[in-house]
């Protein structure tokens, strides 16, 4: 991998630690950070706490000089919790690029949701922290 300046370092640092998450740099250099949710499934009748349906994902990438990134996130949750959270990331500028299904036959219905934005990675980790934060 190219080499990655201690500036990054440290930004993908606080964007996992303001996630709850733990962050990776891949090949970019991308910041990565997953986190696991507590979602409580069955998929099939059996239970999961498989990563596919648990994980949650954050990532920024293409800094540029005035310090704002291509910004993107991911997370599971119940179908009953969709409007709030595409409110409460609309309503802080961010646009929600996709609403789908992964799974047949799972219970509690889950749904998957993906967002964007170009800004500061901090900022848009702040603004998604506090939009997710009734997930629980």
């Amino acid at each position: 991998m190219a080499k990655v300046s201690p500036q990054f370092k440290r930004l993908c640092a606080q964007f996992g630690k303001i996630l709850g998450g733990e962050s990776e740099i891949e090949e970019g250099p991308v910041c990565f950070v997953t986190r696991m949710t507590n979602l409580s499934e069955t998929i099939l009748g059996r239970r999961t706490r498989s990563p596919l349906v648990q994980m949650q994902m954050f990532s920024f990438e293409s800094l540029d000089k005035s310090g704002r990134a291509l910004c993107l996130g991911e997370t599971a949750l119940h179908q009953n919790q969709v409007n709030r959270l595409i409110s409460n990331l609309r309503k802080r500028g961010i646009k929600v690029t996709a609403v789908h299904n992964h799974w047949l036959n799972e219970n509690p219905r889950l749904m998957y949701m993906h967002w964007e934005a170009v800004e500061n990675p901090v900022v848009f980790a702040r603004k998604t922290k506090e939009s997710i934060s009734f997930l629980g």
